[in-house]
């Protein structure tokens, strides 16, 4: 279990609105949508009212310290269907890596298997105790585009399953490539916490304001209840 999940709910009823796209780059096509991911009635792109306003805000910042460069959105709202989805293709994706068959793989190569995606990605669980993440309409997964709408580099891709995705990774490296990409993950990670938003620990990209993983994030120095719960799929 995530140890986030031990932080409870106390649900603020604020609303599930679109992003408005005009203030920020996204990446087209979406991603999991152009994997077959069901969406159903909404888009990938919403976010809770209050998210959205943190949002807005830590692109204003960004603007103060690097004028040239935009917040671009990789995903925010997931659906449980899509979180199943996204598990299931992870998982797919490890198989064919070590060339394993469905038919033949032993239990413990599977949980070997499932332990390694469950690094990454929160498990879709349909118990409001225990929503993921992104199901809340709480988190995003951002990067950051430069005025010719070139990707910042970061030192690995969104989704990446390796040590290279945990933000400090490059931390203490010395070559000058190791110390842009720490350079810039820790621009992205001020601009988001000057707003509010909390970092995932193991995901460069993860930012989220609201959710059990962002109560959890500050239990420390102002501990409180979750303010968002799971989203009802239409």
């Amino acid at each position: 279990m995530k140890p986030y999940y031990q932080i409870s709910i106390q649900e603020c009823g604020d609303p599930l609105v679109p992003i408005p796209l005009e203030h920020f780059s996204v990446v087209s096509p979406h991603p999991y949508a152009a994997l077959g991911a069901p969406y159903g009635n909404r888009s990938p792109y919403f976010l809770r009212q209050g998210v959205i306003n943190r949002l807005l805000k830590a692109q204003h910042y960004l603007q103060t310290v690097q004028p040239d460069w935009q917040i671009q959105i990789f995903d925010a709202y997931r659906p449980l269907a899509v979180q199943q989805f996204m598990v299931d293709h992870t998982y797919g994706q490890l198989l064919r890596a070590h060339n394993l068959d469905t038919q033949v793989i032993s239990t413990q190569q599977r949980e070997q298997l499932m332990a390694q995606v469950y690094q990454f990605w929160a498990p879709p669980s349909p118990d409001p105790a225990t929503p993921p993440p992104h199901s809340t309409g709480a988190a995003i997964d951002i990067t950051l585009i430069d005025a010719q709408q070139q990707p910042i580099p970061m030192g690995s891709e969104i989704d990446e399953l390796s040590e290279r995705s945990h933000p400090d990774h490059y931390a203490s490296s010395t070559d000058l490539a190791s110390q842009e990409y720490h350079q810039n993950r820790s621009c992205l990670v001020s601009v988001m916490q000057h707003a509010g938003f909390g970092q995932h620990p193991n995901e460069w990209w993860h930012f989220s304001y609201g959710d059990q993983l962002w109560a959890w994030l500050l239990r420390q120095s102002h501990p409180q209840a979750a303010r968002y719960g799971a989203i009802e799929d239409d």
